[in-house]
């Protein structure tokens, strides 16, 4: 799989967007934040402050349960424990899309633009997501963390949407990818792939460094992936 440099030819539209899922597209950190909860008061320990919780949206959930304070061992059953609550009340459940989300991805297809799913989510909660969004028909790869999370980096997750979009005959030569928190600009970079880092996610300034481009609006965003 060969990615070409991105930025030289700034003339040039994109030949694929990838999107990233939580804070970008759909405003989940409601019903994840709920889940993080209880899955903490099943397993006896401290819950922080939702404000605290809603900052570890995004990454890979280990990652988050581990930066709690929990042992990977620890952090594998509460991963579990999240898993099952979401497989139980639906993982869109305390889910919305972002205002003109739908419409943008929907003005992208009928441009052309062919636009992936790269998440750090469960593969399967994503795809039932994009099912209950009805979004399917508007994404040509969607990649999320494997079950037993071998597959869990972004830079993998990203890895294997390029693979995929290149299996399905999707030209490499000027992505693009679309997130909210610094891992994803780091999982981008990693696989020489440009980010536009969007604030009305979960992230903070600080994470913006490397980006192509910072939006607060989904104009201002449709003005860089359409011209």
């Amino acid at each position: 799989m060969r990615v070409a440099h991105p930025e030289a030819d700034p003339s040039r539209s994109w030949s694929a967007v990838l999107f990233d899922l939580d804070g970008t597209l759909i405003d989940s950190a409601p019903g994840i934040v709920d889940r993080m909860h209880e899955t903490l008061l099943r397993m006896g320990e401290p819950v922080p402050p939702d404000s605290e919780l809603v900052a570890l949206v995004g990454p890979p959930l280990r990652e988050a349960f581990i930066a709690l304070g929990m042992t990977p061992d620890r952090a594998e059953q509460a991963v579990a424990i999240h898993r099952g609550l979401a497989a139980d009340q639906g993982p869109w459940t305390g889910a919305a899309l972002f205002p003109g989300m739908l419409g943008l991805l929907t003005d992208l297809h009928e441009a052309g633009i062919p636009t992936a799913l790269a998440t750090s989510k469960s593969a399967r909660q994503a795809r039932l997501i994009v099912e209950h969004f009805e979004l399917g028909e508007l994404f040509r790869v969607v990649v999320g963390a494997s079950e037993d999370d071998a597959l869990s980096a972004k830079a993998d997750i990203i890895a294997a949407v390029l693979s995929g979009l290149e299996a399905d005959g999707v030209s490499l030569d000027r992505p693009v990818l679309v997130g909210d928190r610094g891992y994803d600009l780091v999982g981008a970079a990693a696989n020489n792939v440009p980010s536009i880092l969007v604030e009305w996610g979960y992230g903070s300034p600080a994470e913006a460094e490397g980006a192509l481009a910072t939006v607060h609006s989904v104009d201002q965003l449709r003005d860089l992936l359409l011209g």
